[in-house]
């Protein structure tokens, strides 16, 4: 077991358990982090001995997982709470205000302590995107329409993460709701003007303030504002998210071998693209090939700064045991909520 300080890039493993490959790109000083996908889990117990294979090769690994509700939840067995669509929860909210409200914390608070059962620190989430019915890939994975009502209902999620002592992600900044196209196999351009973003798309981000602890920033190009996709744009990451909007917290870029990052070109230049415009940790997903490249032919060491801000990331508080959370009359209430409101599946 090693101790030492986080550094920039955050990948993921092959398999249900570690392969020497995973452990030696683990080990690296340049990793920071790992992100688990639905191929990494067939049960609890393999999903909590995967993590605590990490963690002996690394303590101060960060765990995370793309784990929203909806289409987008990675654990769906083995008592996992099947979660609903955010949408669900917007238009719950047309219905009943304050219930969309407990239900949106009770959804955080699920997710979160379930999770943490398993030793994983942050989910990314919550999708902070408008929902203009025009994108596939963000579609009812955004709560509204309206940004006032997808803030409020994001801070109440927020909050249930917090009970369960787990930080959040808010994504995709500025906004990727009004782009046709999916950033994972195209380059999206949205060609808006920069005050029609902030008034709309953007204000969550702003309305949030210190109750979002991470942002990930969008694939997606606005040529009004900067040439460059948003995950590599000091306009957008340092001049507004830093500076306008006062935010603090990691910066993530998303995934770097997506489509929507290739405009900053291979692995390397786009990680180096994306630290120097401001973000703080980089993703590199489902090519061990190039993890293999970034971890070896990059050069920049992660500045302390950052390495602040992801250390206030990892899961604070000490989590329930699997058994032990089921018996706990805020997570039987929750489960209960959600029941009553969705007719969600039981674990």
């Amino acid at each position: 077991m090693s101790k030492r300080r986080p550094g920039p890039v955050m990948l993921d493993v092959v398999g249900l358990t570690l392969s020497e490959d995973d452990i030696r790109r683990i080990d690296h000083p340049l990793t920071g982090g790992v992100i688990l996908f639905a191929r990494n889990f067939d049960d609890r117990e393999q999903l909590c001995a995967l993590t605590r294979q990490i963690r002996e090769v690394r303590d101060d690994i960060l765990i995370a997982v793309d784990h929203e509700g909806g289409r987008v939840q990675r654990f769906r067995t083995d008592g996992f709470t099947r979660l609903p669509a955010m949408r669900l929860i917007g238009e719950l909210w047309e219905r009943d205000v304050l219930l969309a409200t407990r239900v949106a914390t009770a959804v955080g608070y699920l997710l979160a302590a379930e999770l943490r059962t398993c030793d994983i620190d942050l989910s990314f989430t919550p999708v902070l995107d408008l929902d203009y019915g025009v994108s596939e890939v963000i579609g009812d994975r955004s709560f509204h329409r309206d940004p006032r009502i997808v803030a409020l209902l994001a801070k109440s999620l927020n909050h249930g993460l917090l009970l369960a002592g787990m930080a959040n992600c808010g994504k995709h900044f500025p906004g990727h709701g009004f782009v046709t196209a999916d950033s994972h196999h195209e380059i999206p351009v949205d060609e808006r003007s920069l005050e029609d973003i902030l008034t709309l798309d953007a204000e969550p981000y702003a309305w949030l303030g210190m109750a979002l602890t991470a942002v990930m920033p969008a694939h997606v190009i606005y040529p009004k504002v900067d040439a460059h996709p948003a995950g590599f744009s000091k306009v957008w990451l340092k001049d507004i998210l830093r500076g306008r909007h006062r935010f603090d917290g990691v910066i993530f870029s998303d995934d770097l071998s997506m489509e929507g990052a290739s405009v900053a070109g291979d692995v390397v230049a786009a990680a180096h693209a994306a630290l120097d415009a401001g973000c703080d940790m980089v993703l590199i997903c489902n090519s061990p090939d190039k993890a293999d490249q970034l971890l070896r032919e990059m050069k920049t060491i992660q500045d302390p700064v950052s390495q602040r801000r992801i250390k206030h990331l990892r899961a604070r508080g000490k989590a329930y045991g699997w058994e032990k959370l089921q018996a706990q009359p805020e997570y039987l209430a929750a489960q209960k909520l959600l029941e009553q409101a969705f007719a969600c599946e039981a674990p």
